[in-house]
């Protein structure tokens, strides 16, 4: 598991992303119950995540609507398969409005360009 936070920072919002290997929905929910035993993970406003797996894509938004197709989109464009890759967000108490989509895909390309550093 690679995790990368506090990445971006807008109006309060913080981001950070984490992924790692993911071949099916059990890996999934195993690797989101590891993150979560990090307190400051289990309390973020929303943890979306994508995986692109050998069975199908596997995706849920947690709340942010439309977030995890951004980052299953970029994962099938670079062809990456067997790893999920998950957004974190802690809500700063301001909307961004579609500015929380560029930020999901600039984290995502965080982890993308530094994952196995």
């Amino acid at each position: 598991m690679q995790v990368f936070d506090s990445i971006i920072r807008d109006r309060g919002s913080r981001y950070a992303v984490s992924g790692g290997a993911c071949r099916n929905a059990e890996e999934a929910a195993a690797f989101l119950k590891e993150l979560k035993r990090r307190k400051k993970f289990a309390k973020a406003t929303h943890n979306t995540w994508a995986c692109l797996t050998e069975e199908g894509p596997l995706r849920n938004d947690d709340g942010e609507s439309g977030a995890a197709q951004v980052i299953l989109r970029m994962l099938e464009r670079e062809e990456i398969l067997n790893e999920i890759v998950v957004v974190t967000r802690w809500y700063g108490g301001k909307h961004l409005g579609g500015d929380r989509f560029r930020h999901v895909g600039d984290a995502v390309r965080h982890y993308l360009d530094n994952r196995g550093s």
